[in-house]
Protein backbone atom coordinates (compact mmCIF):
# COMPACT_ATOMS: atom_id res chain seq x y z
CA UNK A 1 0.00 0.00 0.00
CA UNK A 2 3.20 2.43 1.10
CA UNK A 3 4.81 1.57 -1.84
CA UNK A 4 1.64 2.46 -4.45
CA UNK A 5 1.13 5.71 -2.93
CA UNK A 6 5.10 6.58 -2.81
CA UNK A 7 4.82 5.17 -6.75
CA UNK A 8 1.68 7.91 -7.31
CA UNK A 9 3.01 10.67 -5.39
CA UNK A 10 6.87 10.59 -5.72
CA UNK A 11 8.00 9.10 -8.86
CA UNK A 12 6.27 11.28 -11.26
CA UNK A 13 7.82 14.07 -9.99
CA UNK A 14 11.83 12.52 -9.80
CA UNK A 15 13.20 14.94 -12.74
CA UNK A 16 12.03 18.28 -11.07
CA UNK A 17 13.39 17.22 -7.56
CA UNK A 18 16.89 15.88 -9.20
CA UNK A 19 16.82 19.74 -11.54
CA UNK A 20 16.21 21.54 -8.04
CA UNK A 21 18.79 19.52 -6.37
CA UNK A 22 21.13 20.18 -9.13
CA UNK A 23 20.89 24.05 -8.89
CA UNK A 24 20.79 23.85 -5.39
CA UNK A 25 24.28 21.95 -5.19
CA UNK A 26 25.53 22.97 -8.08
CA UNK A 27 26.55 19.20 -9.19
CA UNK A 28 24.88 15.99 -10.30
CA UNK A 29 26.68 13.96 -8.41
CA UNK A 30 25.63 15.55 -5.39
CA UNK A 31 21.91 15.93 -6.72
CA UNK A 32 21.55 12.05 -7.23
CA UNK A 33 23.19 12.15 -3.59
CA UNK A 34 20.48 14.18 -1.99
CA UNK A 35 17.57 13.14 -3.67
CA UNK A 36 18.32 9.46 -2.75
CA UNK A 37 18.16 10.81 1.06
CA UNK A 38 14.93 12.84 -0.07
CA UNK A 39 13.36 10.01 -1.71
CA UNK A 40 14.39 7.92 1.74
CA UNK A 41 12.80 10.68 4.00
CA UNK A 42 9.66 10.65 1.69
CA UNK A 43 9.41 7.17 1.72
CA UNK A 44 9.39 6.94 5.34
CA UNK A 45 6.87 10.29 5.83
CA UNK A 46 4.18 9.25 2.76
CA UNK A 47 1.47 8.18 5.13
CA UNK A 48 1.91 11.75 6.71
CA UNK A 49 0.98 13.59 3.14
CA UNK A 50 -2.41 14.77 3.32
CA UNK A 51 -2.66 15.55 -0.32
CA UNK A 52 -2.57 18.78 -1.78
CA UNK A 53 0.15 19.04 -4.46
CA UNK A 54 2.39 16.28 -4.53
CA UNK A 55 4.82 18.17 -6.39
CA UNK A 56 5.65 20.99 -3.91
CA UNK A 57 5.23 18.27 -1.02
CA UNK A 58 8.38 16.12 -2.61
CA UNK A 59 10.33 19.94 -3.82
CA UNK A 60 10.71 21.00 -0.15
CA UNK A 61 12.01 17.84 0.90
CA UNK A 62 14.07 17.88 -1.84
CA UNK A 63 15.45 21.54 -0.69
CA UNK A 64 15.77 20.28 2.93
CA UNK A 65 17.86 17.20 2.09
CA UNK A 66 19.76 19.60 -0.26
CA UNK A 67 20.70 22.09 2.54
CA UNK A 68 21.16 19.08 4.97
CA UNK A 69 23.58 17.23 2.54
CA UNK A 70 25.89 20.56 2.04
CA UNK A 71 25.96 21.64 5.91
CA UNK A 72 27.37 17.73 6.31
CA UNK A 73 29.67 17.83 3.13
CA UNK A 74 30.92 20.93 1.91
CA UNK A 75 32.60 23.61 4.04
CA UNK A 76 30.40 26.81 3.92
CA UNK A 77 32.93 28.51 1.52
CA UNK A 78 33.39 26.10 -1.29
CA UNK A 79 30.52 26.35 -3.78
CA UNK A 80 30.28 24.25 -6.41
CA UNK A 81 29.50 25.40 -10.05
CA UNK A 82 31.26 22.50 -11.95
CA UNK A 83 28.29 20.60 -13.78
CA UNK A 84 26.05 23.73 -14.33
CA UNK A 85 26.79 22.66 -17.91
CA UNK A 86 25.03 19.31 -17.53
CA UNK A 87 21.67 20.93 -16.96
CA UNK A 88 18.72 20.56 -19.06
CA UNK A 89 18.94 23.48 -21.56
CA UNK A 90 16.44 25.97 -19.77
CA UNK A 91 15.67 27.79 -23.50
CA UNK A 92 14.06 25.49 -26.17
CA UNK A 93 16.00 24.61 -29.04
CA UNK A 94 16.29 26.72 -32.16
CA UNK A 95 13.14 26.44 -35.06
CA UNK A 96 12.98 27.22 -38.23
CA UNK A 97 15.81 27.95 -40.49
CA UNK A 98 17.90 29.04 -37.45
CA UNK A 99 19.13 25.26 -37.10
CA UNK A 100 22.30 25.63 -38.39
CA UNK A 101 25.40 25.04 -36.23
CA UNK A 102 26.28 28.54 -35.93
CA UNK A 103 22.81 29.11 -34.38
CA UNK A 104 23.41 26.14 -31.85
CA UNK A 105 26.47 26.72 -30.70
CA UNK A 106 24.99 30.76 -29.98
CA UNK A 107 21.85 29.34 -28.10
CA UNK A 108 23.87 26.73 -25.92
CA UNK A 109 26.47 29.80 -24.63
CA UNK A 110 23.39 31.65 -24.12
CA UNK A 111 21.97 29.16 -22.20
CA UNK A 112 25.31 28.06 -20.66
CA UNK A 113 25.95 32.61 -19.95
CA UNK A 114 22.13 32.28 -17.87
CA UNK A 115 22.80 29.03 -15.66
CA UNK A 116 26.09 30.88 -14.97
CA UNK A 117 24.49 33.99 -13.52
CA UNK A 118 21.99 32.00 -12.03
CA UNK A 119 24.47 29.88 -10.64
CA UNK A 120 26.07 33.54 -8.72
CA UNK A 121 22.68 34.44 -7.43
CA UNK A 122 22.65 34.69 -3.57
CA UNK A 123 21.18 31.34 -2.36
CA UNK A 124 17.85 32.76 -1.12
CA UNK A 125 17.09 34.24 -5.00
CA UNK A 126 18.26 31.81 -6.73
CA UNK A 127 16.25 29.31 -4.98
CA UNK A 128 13.50 31.45 -5.00
CA UNK A 129 13.70 31.89 -8.84
CA UNK A 130 14.37 28.28 -10.02
CA UNK A 131 11.32 27.16 -7.62
CA UNK A 132 9.18 30.00 -9.47
CA UNK A 133 10.78 30.18 -13.35
CA UNK A 134 12.29 26.49 -13.72
CA UNK A 135 9.85 24.65 -11.45
CA UNK A 136 6.60 26.71 -12.14
CA UNK A 137 5.63 26.92 -8.52
CA UNK A 138 3.15 29.13 -7.57
CA UNK A 139 3.75 32.03 -4.91
CA UNK A 140 1.59 30.34 -2.35
CA UNK A 141 3.37 27.03 -2.57
CA UNK A 142 7.00 28.59 -2.53
CA UNK A 143 6.30 30.54 0.63
CA UNK A 144 5.31 27.66 2.41
CA UNK A 145 7.87 25.48 0.99
CA UNK A 146 10.61 28.47 2.50
CA UNK A 147 8.48 29.71 5.27
CA UNK A 148 8.24 33.35 4.30
CA UNK A 149 5.35 35.18 3.26
CA UNK A 150 4.16 35.40 -0.24
CA UNK A 151 5.22 38.79 -0.26
CA UNK A 152 8.79 37.98 0.77
CA UNK A 153 8.74 35.56 -2.25
CA UNK A 154 7.62 37.62 -4.88
CA UNK A 155 10.39 40.65 -3.65
CA UNK A 156 13.08 37.95 -3.60
CA UNK A 157 11.83 36.54 -7.26
CA UNK A 158 11.88 40.34 -7.92
CA UNK A 159 15.77 40.81 -6.62
CA UNK A 160 16.40 37.82 -8.63
CA UNK A 161 15.42 39.02 -11.39
CA UNK A 162 16.86 42.28 -11.58
CA UNK A 163 20.07 40.95 -10.13
CA UNK A 164 20.56 37.96 -13.16
CA UNK A 165 19.39 40.86 -15.96
CA UNK A 166 22.25 43.48 -14.36
CA UNK A 167 24.81 40.49 -14.49
CA UNK A 168 24.01 38.99 -18.19
CA UNK A 169 23.38 42.66 -19.40
CA UNK A 170 26.50 43.69 -17.41
CA UNK A 171 28.72 40.70 -19.29
CA UNK A 172 27.60 42.07 -22.88
CA UNK A 173 27.73 45.63 -22.99
CA UNK A 174 30.48 47.06 -24.60
CA UNK A 175 33.66 48.15 -22.71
Amino acid sequence: MLAARFAEVVLPHLGDALSLARWLTGNAADAEDVVQEACLKAHAGIAGFAGGNPRAWLLTIVRNASYTWMARNRPRAVVAVGDLADLDDVSPPPDGDADSPEAALIAKANSAVVEAAIARLPDAFRETLVLRDINGLSYREIAAMLGVPQGTVMSRLARARSLLMTDIGGRHEPA
